[in-house]
């Protein structure tokens, strides 16, 4: 199954990522404990690698975004995520619908967030997020 696709020039993540091609990392929603305890962040952890306890960065096969300590600091991780994006070209990230189970945002509210990140060639949103963006 494909993970990615480009439609009207914009890279879509697949909404079910069951394992991950060679290079590509999986973005998820955490908290800052790093207690990947349900959702899309036990998965992360049981499937790709995430960390126990690494709440926020690479690890494994992922990258956990903090989306449970407000919305403020929510953008600032997304910032954090950008800059690693930006210094990976040669991962591919998977961004999953973060912030919007356990955290309870919708996607309007996080994929302004991901604007910057939208840009770069290696970074792929959930359909949802795209969406929202208009």
């Amino acid at each position: 199954m494909e993970n990615t696709r480009i439609v009207n020039g914009r890279r879509i993540a697949s909404d079910r990522i069951a394992e991950l091609g060679e290079k590509e990392i999986f973005v998820f929603g955490s908290n800052i404990q790093g207690a990947h305890g349900g959702g899309a962040a036990w998965f992360a952890h049981r499937q790709f690698g995430a960390e126990w306890g690494v709440g926020e960065g690479l690890t494994g096969r992922t990258y956990a975004l903090p989306t449970m300590e407000g919305k403020a600091a929510l953008k600032k991780a997304v910032e954090h995520f950008t800059d690693c994006a930006r210094l990976h070209p040669e991962l591919t990230f998977l961004v999953t619908a973060v912030g919007c189970g356990i955290a309870g945002y919708s996607p309007a509210d996080v994929a302004p967030l991901f604007r910057t990140a939208a840009e770069l060639e290696n970074v792929y949103l959930p359909q949802a997020f795209v969406d929202a963006m208009g």
